[in-house]
Parts: structure tokens; C-alpha cells; sequence
């Protein structure tokens, strides 16, 4: 784990993912400076098993479907020892892992997951058991997991590193509190552990021959009706709360048609056929983060803002929801963005024979642009109608270089 080729690619990885200093105030920036003064030390204290990580820094962030995520940030030192500490587990543990288990390895992805899902569906299982286990990361049982890692770990001093990153506690308003169970999600180790954790309920579900997904925690198990679903659903929730002693979230959880589901911010339609689709809440996700992008617009440069604020976040949800087969959500959503911008025109305009003006530059009669500057309307109004349809298109924002969601998925891209 400590051989330079390893640490130095380890340090690689943490730097470019960047992110923020952890209880010790060391910055991506400072490191280089730390290690200088601190690795001779610390190299000796891993190899010796007396190394002692420090705790982690809590931080929450808001959930799309509500509520707040916490994580935990390690120590930027601590990241590269948790990230070269993964690149050796990994080799060992990844290929043992279930065929359909997806997440956080290696040449596998949310979009395969998505993809057999459908093949499920087309196999005839047109029911889904949606199992949402409650509080996964903060509820993982410690000697649980240490013993599946022993099963193929048998250095003692990497053992003992592993448990100590576990019981390394966490820093929340000055005050550090131990960790008699969970993985604090924001460490590179964190989602090693929690598929090491997780593949025992993998290798129950193939033993009793379902078809399934899991991605991290999320886990969708297919069966072919209600009644198959409600006795599913009973049977491993027994399991992971009998032998995982892990939770499931009985709200959250339910036994219906994969099309009244999310499952990684997809869904699919209730044809014979199904198609992948945007989930409805990935949705209004999207167009909330673009009103927050709005909302600091007026006066700013048009072409500056769609460039700089819009174009990133379409082409990142678009890349994501890139499977989708039905096309309606994206001319919906490139209609809305576009009036949204018209909307910002009309307001810079404020006067009517500002508007007016501008209306005939365009290319609007003399007798259109008076009628339509002098309506007393309102913006969201005006940006829908039909002269600031004519007077700026969607030509007019292609040029300026607004990424169009339809176009790019009749490209494929």
C-alpha cells in the first residue's frame, strides 16, 4: 500500500477530485508542504500499525427528494491513505463481486444498471420490489463488514487501519463523537466497503434466482407479480434486518410497477414495450436548479450566462439522461429554458418603446411591435407569445449557443 508508485497515484486521484480541507485545515494546495515535513513519520506509523486517522469533518447537503445528506470529509492526508489503501483492495475483492451489482466499480455504471433493469421488463417481470434501506451508511455494523473483509484480508496491520478509519469519529461543531457503527460517506474507502458489505445480500438473492439491480444501496428486484413482489419483499427484508442487521425503510420501500418507481433518476413507460425515461422528480430537479441559475441573470450578458451558468448544467443532466427513448421531456424542457430567456429580454427592455425598438430591430412590423410592446402583460406572458417567438427563435439562441436537449439526444449524445 505505502510502495511510491502506489501513493503517488493515490495523490493523483485526491487531487484531482479537489474538494475541501478536513479538520486540520490542510488544503489540496498546502499538502504538498505536509507530506515534505510529515510522510517519513506517518510512512513508519502505517507500517509499524500504529497510525491513527483523524476524525472526520461533518458537512450536510439537501437531498433532491428532501431532507439533508450527511458527509464526512477526512483530512486531505487521510484521503490519500483511504484512496491508496482502496487501489489494492479493489483487485482483490471486485471480481468476486455479483454481475449485478453496479455501483462505484470499476467498468460499471448507473446506465447498465438502467438498461438490464429494461431487460427484466421485457423478460416479462412487470413488477418491481423497490427496497430503500434507511440510513445505509450510518446504520453498516461494523464487526459485520470487518469479518467479510478477514475472509480474504489477512495482514493485520491493514486490518487494523480499516478498523480505525471505521471508529475514527466525526468533528461536528468542535465536538468529536466515535463511530460505534457506519461508513461516513466522502471517503475514498467508503463505497469499497459498502459493496464488500453488500454483497452478501448479492449472493442470497442469486441463490434464491432473482432477478435484480443493486447500485450501492439502492436495489431493485424484479418478479413477474404483486403477490411473487409481497412475498419477496417480506422474505429479504428479513434477511438484511435479521442477518445484516442493517434497516429498511418501510415508507420508502414498496412492492408496484416499475413505471410508478425511480430507480437512478430514471423510469420507464407502461408500454408492452417499455421505455427509459427522466423520472418525473429528475425532472423538477433539473428545472429547479435552473431557476437558481436565473435568478442572478438581470442585466448580465445573454450570451455570457448561457454559456457559463446554463450550458453546464444541460450538458451534465443531459450526458446522465442520455438513455432516455421518449423524447417529449426534452423539447418541453428547451421550450421552458428558451421563454425563461425571453422572459430576462423583455425585463432588460423595462420601457415599453424600449421594447417597442427592439421588437422592430428584430424584424417585427411597425404595427406588431406596438400592439405586442404595449399589451401590459407580463414577462412570462410575452415570452410565450407569438412576437417574441418570432422576433428570437430557436435559431437565434442555437447562435448564441445555447445546447439544445433534443438535439443532442436524436444525435445520441
Amino acid at each position: 500500500m505505502v510502495e511510491r508508485e502506489n501513493m503517488l497515484e493515490a495523490w493523483r486521484r485526491v487531487r484531482a477530485n479537489k474538494g475541501a480541507a478536513g479538520v486540520d485545515g490542510i488544503t489540496i494546495d498546502g499538502m504538498r508542504d505536509h507530506v515534505a515535513a510529515n510522510w517519513p513519520r506517518i510512512k513508519d506509523e502505517l507500517l509499524a500499525g500504529s497510525y491513527r486517522p483523524q476524525a472526520v469533518r461533518r458537512v450536510e447537503i439537501p437531498k433532491g427528494t428532501g431532507g439533508t445528506r450527511k458527509l464526512g470529509i477526512p483530512t486531505v492526508m487521510d484521503r490519500v491513505i483511504q484512496q491508496a489503501l482502496h487501489q489494492v483492495l479493489c483487485p482483490i475483492f471486485d471480481p468476486t463481486f455479483s454481475e449485478h451489482s453496479y455501483g462505484f466499480r470499476p467498468g460499471r455504471s448507473a446506465h447498465q444498471a438502467i438498461r438490464r433493469a429494461k431487460e427484466y421488463q421485457l423478460a416479462g417481470k412487470r413488477w418491481v420490489v423497490d427496497m430503500d434501506l434507511a440510513k445505509f451508511f450510518d446504520e453498516v455494523n461494523h464487526d459485520l463488514l470487518m469479518a467479510a473483509i478477514c475472509r480474504k484480508v489477512k495482514d493485520r496491520k491493514v486490518l487494523k487501519l480499516i478498523r480505525a478509519y471505521l471508529r475514527a469519529g466525526v468533528m461536528e461543531n468542535g465536538v468529536v463523537t466515535a463511530n460505534e457503527k457506519g461508513t461516513p460517506q466522502g471517503g475514498p474507502l467508503s463505497p469499497l466497503l459498502s459493496n464488500i458489505m453488500l454483497d452478501a445480500l448479492d449472493k442470497e438473492l442469486e441463490r434464491r434466482g432473482h432477478a435484480f439491480c443493486r447500485y450501492a444501496d439502492d436495489c431493485n428486484i424484479y418478479v413477474g407479480s404483486e403477490r411473487s413482489g409481497k412475498r419477496v419483499m417480506e422474505a429479504v427484508t428479513r434477511y438484511v434486518e435479521g442477518r445484516l442487521k442493517l434497516k429498511v425503510n418501510r415508507e420508502k420501500s414498496a412492492v408496484a410497477r416499475p413505471w410508478h418507481r425511480k430507480f437512478l433518476g430514471y423510469s420507464f413507460t407502461s408500454r408492452r414495450q417499455p421505455q427509459i425515461k427522466a423520472a418525473a422528480e429528475s425532472v423538477k430537479k433539473f428545472r429547479e436548479t435552473i431557476r437558481e441559475r436565473f435568478r442572478s441573470t438581470r442585466g448580465r450578458n445573454q450570451r455570457r450566462f448561457i454559456n457559463e451558468q446554463l450550458n453546464p448544467v444541460i450538458r451534465g443532466w443531459i450526458n446522465y439522461f442520455g438513455l432516455c427513448e421518449t423524447k417529449g421531456f426534452a423539447e418541453e424542457l428547451d421550450g421552458w429554458v428558451r421563454r425563461k430567456l425571453r422572459v430576462n429580454l423583455w425585463r432588460q427592455w423595462k420601457r415599453s418603446w424600449t421594447r417597442r425598438k427592439r421588437l422592430i430591430e428584430t424584424g417585427l412590423s411597425e404595427e406588431h411591435a406596438v400592439r405586442s410592446a404595449f399589451n401590459r402583460r407580463g414577462p412570462w406572458w410575452n415570452a410565450g407569445a407569438k412576437h417574441m417567438n418570432i422576433a428570437f427563435p430557436k435559431k437565434y439562441f442555437d447562435q448564441m449557443g445555447l445546447v439544445s436537449m433534443v438535439d443532442k439526444l436524436c444525435l445520441g449524445i
